[in-house]
């Protein structure tokens, strides 16, 4: 009878009532929603690489080092000799080693020089390793490996011919457009910064710059393509490089070896550490995210009490009618705070509902179009005390509208207001 009671109640207000549901439904999705995408940013982010023990470069702040050979944002401070590098790879607690050559683009997309084994040790998220859409790793100077995003935008296919460009820039005037590559492979979409880049052979990074001086071309010196391949091509500095252990113990004394090696200035960084201390950097966005969600949450609350409260002089006579047939104020009082708990329970229910529903429908679309890989699951443990927390909340804000039923009396409910 209690429930029935309830029932009936909410549905001959069921306008104003389906307005505060649909209210604390939206704003419950907006909360779950960003708090949603906001975890799932914070994981890609810190497995953007995974697997690497530590990354080198030239002597820097740990964010610059991870900024410009993951992130591709800025420059190095300098570069790495050829011979540091061998001379570091060849301690025994080295696995393997990849290293990188920046400086170059091609219409605003960061060219990476790498080798072979880039393909078959870079790892991201839970260790998972590059695969191909189309076509294979290069094999020749000329070839090159084109990220997700870099071909969908520029809708570019195999086989096609690119010509690179000098510099970093979205615009440049200094192209290598004597040695067009060929594009051979298409890599799958990692929702990293890998599904923006250009890869090409540290041989195919001495190829076009063969002719080139301290950043610009040689005045009457013309290598061709074809000629450029008979001259020794062995890279002679690079960016930076990441290294794999063969075992996690040493990798402090490793980096302590390169951070005090002696022939040039090193720094050797733990990429985890440093995703973490970059994240630090940004993490007032999320916070800020969450403010706003967690405000519209409350407003969407005050609604309801606001909608319960108004509603309380329609059914002054509703409540004066139960008292007189034997209600105690406490039934009435419950009567209201059973009322906005249901209201809270049902508009977290539809949120979630609303959240699973655009996950599900829009993960495809972002996988494809943006490169981004948002996990519809979203229903956790930390999720559930949320809605908790909202529920208790709502019981809470329902005192106001109780206490103010269990001081209306039978007298003020059956009295004529002008």
């Amino acid at each position: 009878m209690f429930y029935k009671l309830i029932f009936m109640s909410l549905w001959s207000r069921r306008t104003s009532i389906i307005l505060t549901v649909i209210a604390i439904s939206l704003s419950i999705s907006l909360l779950f929603g960003v708090e949603h995408l906001r975890r799932e940013a914070k994981e890609s982010f810190t497995k953007t690489i995974s697997g690497t023990n530590l990354i080198v470069g030239a002597r820097s702040g740990q964010v610059n080092l991870l900024l410009y050979s993951i992130f591709h944002i800025g420059n190095a401070t300098n570069n790495i000799s050829w011979k540091s590098y061998t001379d570091i790879i060849l301690d025994k607690n080295v696995e393997w080693s990849i290293p990188i050559s920046l400086g170059d683009s091609h219409k605003g997309f960061r060219v990476m020089g790498t080798t072979e084994i880039y393909f078959e040790k870079y790892r991201y998220g839970n260790k998972i390793l590059l695969s191909f859409k189309q076509g294979q790793k290069f094999k020749n100077v000329y070839d090159v490996v084109l990220g997700s995003q870099v071909a969908k935008e520029l809708k570019y296919e195999i086989g096609q011919k690119i010509v690179l460009s000098h510099g970093i820039g979205k615009i440049s005037f200094s192209k290598h457009d004597d040695k067009p590559f060929e594009v051979v492979g298409i890599l799958e979409p990692t929702g990293t910064p890998v599904d923006r880049k250009v890869h090409i052979s540290l041989a195919g990074v001495e190829a076009i710059h063969i002719d080139w001086q301290h950043g610009a071309k040689i005045p009457g010196l013309e290598i061709s393509a074809e000629d450029a391949l008979k001259h020794d091509l062995k890279p002679k500095v690079i960016t930076a490089f990441f290294v794999g252990l063969k075992s996690k113990v040493v990798t402090f004394s490793l980096q302590r070896k390169i951070n005090t090696y002696k022939q040039e200035p090193l720094v050797a960084i733990i990429p985890g550490l440093a995703l973490v201390e970059l994240w630090r950097i940004v993490a007032f966005v999320e916070n800020l995210l969450v403010v706003i969600s967690a405000f519209v949450v409350v407003t969407g609350f005050i609604g309801m009490i606001t909608t319960l409260l108004a509603g309380l002089n329609e059914r002054r006579r509703e409540i004066a009618i139960l008292r007189s047939i034997g209600a105690k104020p406490s039934y009435i009082f419950l009567l209201l705070m059973v009322e906005s708990t249901f209201l809270a329970t049902i508009g977290c229910l539809i949120g979630i509902i609303n959240v699973a529903l655009i996950l599900t429908y829009l993960k495809p679309l972002l996988i494809t179009q943006y490169g981004l890989f948002i996990s519809a699951n979203f229903i956790n443990t930390y999720m559930l005390m949320i809605v908790g927390v909202i529920i208790f909340v709502a019981a809470i804000l329902g005192l106001i509208p109780s206490i103010v039923a269990y001081r209306c009396s039978l007298k003020d409910g059956l009295n004529i207001r002008a």
